[in-house]
């Protein structure tokens, strides 16, 4: 969430609820979305800090996960995609500027691929938009048990920071435990985990031509993309026709391990392609 201020708002969209917070500040709009077994949480850092620049600031879950509903019948990321695409409809402020982590790139850029007038610019952290062609026996291993285990997902996620984990990371980890405990939760990750991204492969060119800026934001020591991240980053944006920025050090989660640095990659991109929206 976005500090303790705000309280939770629900979109209803087919098959049931997505969770949102929304900081109605005047400026133009950014929505964060978080990655597979993450919830919104994950920007606390980075939010406030858009949020004082003016930002519309609007953290929501992924269908299926955080306090979003559990009920979907798709949990691909096509469906997380038209969800995105509901939700800036509904908040009816301009196009949107996504900032969207590791599973939700993927989303992210279905949905402006298929609507690019909604979206003023993507900042993709950790993005996941292809299938790798190699996965690591942590990430192997972590998907095997994800549909039985919340403990060993939470046990997964901690160590995809790579050099420091944030101070409040223990009640963080607690309360992503908690939600992933509750009902359809680990059924809603396991789908996520099947579905593959080839959806979102098959769109990127489309960015390229015609679609809005892009911005990849790398972890350098990001786990999910060894031994070469900096080769993945480089590979989207040749695709899309973006721009890298490597925080150094960090891993899969930058807003939450190095908000800091993670702000100094976003905050120029939002400046001009926001401000070219208006």
């Amino acid at each position: 969430m976005v500090g303790t201020a705000h309280t939770t708002q629900f979109l209803a969209v087919d098959g049931g609820r997505i969770a949102y917070d929304d900081t109605r500040g005047d400026g133009p709009l950014v929505v964060c979305l978080p990655g597979m077994g993450d919830n919104r949480s994950t920007y606390r850092f980075l939010a406030p800090v858009l949020a004082e620049r003016g930002y519309r600031l609007v953290t929501a879950d992924l269908r299926g996960a955080g306090e979003s509903d559990a009920t979907f019948a798709d949990y691909s990321t096509t469906a997380v995609a038209a969800d995105l695409r509901a939700l800036v409809r509904h908040l009816d402020a301009g196009s949107a500027v996504v900032v969207a982590n590791s599973y939700s790139a993927g989303a992210a850029v279905i949905a402006a691929a298929d609507e690019a007038s909604a979206f003023a610019g993507l900042v993709l952290t950790g993005p996941f938009v292809r299938d790798p062609k190699k996965q690591g026996a942590a990430v192997r291993l972590a998907i095997a048990v994800v549909g039985r285990f919340p403990r060993a997902w939470t046990a997964f996620w901690g160590t995809l920071f790579a050099s420091a984990r944030p101070d409040d990371f223990a009640a963080a980890r607690a309360r992503l435990l908690g939600q992933l405990r509750e009902p359809g939760r680990m059924a809603a990750l396991r789908a996520m985990a099947a579905g593959g991204h080839g959806a979102s492969e098959r769109r990127l060119g489309e960015l390229a031509a015609g679609g809005p800026p892009v911005r990849i934001v790398m972890g350098s020591k990001d786990p999910d993309f060894k031994p070469d991240p900096r080769a993945e980053a480089d590979w989207i944006a040749e695709r899309t026709d973006g721009d890298v920025v490597m925080v150094e050090g960090s891993g899969h989660y930058p807003a939450a391990e190095n908000p800091r640095a993670t702000a100094d990659a976003v905050l120029p991109f939002l400046a001009g392609v926001a401000g070219a929206a208006q």
